[in-house]
């Protein structure tokens, strides 16, 4: 009986690990497994912008994200998709 125990653990602690194993390494190809955007700005910071990522729903994250990096710190900042000047600006992105 103790065995049995022993053996179902042991079981459940590989496939655990196997699980993370495989996050990380998905992880580490750029993978996201859930959504990169908790919360998203929607004043005009257009200016301060070096480059726009557009991130589309998939799998992992059933909205679109879209993330710029700030010129000056490099920092990464969730945009709010439905804001005017936000939608200006994918347009033109878009026509280019």
């Amino acid at each position: 009986m103790m065995s049995s125990r022993v053996i179902v653990t042991s079981i459940v602690v590989l496939l655990a690990f196997l699980a993370a194993s495989e996050g990380m390494s998905l992880r580490s190809l750029g993978v996201e497994l859930h959504c990169r955007c908790i919360e998203t700005e929607s004043k005009r910071i257009g200016r301060h912008i070096e480059k726009i990522e557009l991130i589309p729903a998939n799998s992992h994250c059933e909205d679109t994200e879209i993330i710029a990096t700030l010129k000056k710190t490099g920092q990464e900042v969730c945009l709010d998709p439905n804001a005017p000047w936000v939608k200006k600006v994918i347009n033109h992105i878009m026509a280019k």
